[in-house]
This record gives C-alpha cells, structure tokens and sequence, in this order.
C-alpha cells in the first residue's frame, strides 16, 4: 500500500477503537517502554496526543519519565515554515490546543533539537524495517534530521507493522524502535 491508503486504513482502524480500548492500549504501551535501554538518557521528547485523532495516550509515558526525573520536551508548530520548536515541559508550562487541535505548549523555556537523546515519535503506520508514515506534514522528518546523531528514535502504535510502504525514499529517517501494546519492535 501506498502512504495515503495506509493514512486512511489507520485512521479508520483507530477511530473504531472504544475510549477503554485506548486507555487500555495506551497503557500497555507505556508498560513495554519501560522494557527499552533508554534509562540512562537524560532529555526525552514526547508529542501530547490529538485525542480526536485517537493517538496514543502519552499521558502515561510523561508519568514514568517524571517518576524517573528525566527532562522532559514538547513542542510548537509553525504550519508555515514546517519548524518545530522544543519547550521544556515544567510545572508552569501552559498548554493550548492548537487550530488542529494539538496540544502545544505556549511559550517556556527553549531546547535545542540537538541536546534530544531520545524522541517518542506518533505514526499511523509503520513497516518491519522501522519506516513510518506519519499524516504527511513532514514536521518529524525535518526535525529528527535536525537531532544530533545517535537519537533514539521510538515510535508509538497499536497495530502491527505492514510488510512494506510503497513510496519510501532512501534518506527517510528510520525508527530505532516501534512500541505497541503487545511487543517492542527494534530496527
């Protein structure tokens, strides 16, 4: 399947899942990342979910890395430049959905994409070799090429991997690893 029937069969299939199958995979999910060899990294960027895209729930993940007193990162938008720019996530950071509904923080304290050791990466589908189809922006694959080199790269999904994307160009960044709520997927 080509990027675009993968986008609409993955968005179709989560937008079947109940608000307890969510919750419930989402868990999951955190509870196998738990099993990655990432502890001993410092600075962990995560993407607070579309919840009318049914994305996984991160809320789960941001309570093991504060338990874990990891620095934890989220970003802002720009639609026009396709930039994303890095907030330290802090007890005073405001979040506001943006006019697509992803939750962004206001303003805080900048983190260069540079000083990222590990990047939790949303997708609607990805392959067994660790490529991912995201909804078609382009802003991950910008900013993981802007990350310093050896980032952690980790993707969060519910379903399995497809055998193959069609339209998967050689310099598209690759995932380290695919989470889901029944196996790790490592690449």
């Amino acid at each position: 399947m080509n990027k675009t029937e993968l986008r609409q069969k993955y968005k179709a299939l989560r937008n079947s899942l109940s608000e307890n199958e969510l919750e419930e995979m989402s868990l999951a999910v955190a509870n196998k990342i738990i099993e990655l060899p990432i502890w001993e990294k410092n600075y962990f960027h995560i993407f607070l979910p579309i919840t009318e895209q049914n994305e996984v729930n991160t809320e789960f993940i941001l309570h093991l890395l504060s338990g874990k007193d990891k620095e934890i990162i989220v970003s802002k938008a720009d639609f026009e430049t396709r930039n994303m720019t890095h907030f330290l996530l802090t007890d005073n950071t405001k979040i506001r959905k943006n006019k697509y509904n992803i939750p962004e923080p206001i303003d805080g304290i900048e983190v260069p994409s540079t000083k990222i050791d590990v990047v939790f990466v949303p997708l609607l589908a990805f392959n067994t070799s660790g490529h991912r189809v995201g909804y078609g922006k382009g802003f991950y694959d910008k900013f993981l090429s802007e990350c310093k080199p050896g980032v952690i790269k980790i993707g969060l999904s519910f379903f399995e991997p497809e055998e193959s994307i069609e339209g998967v160009f050689e310099d598209d960044i690759a995932l380290n690893y695919v989470v889901n709520p029944n196996r790790i997927f490592s690449f």
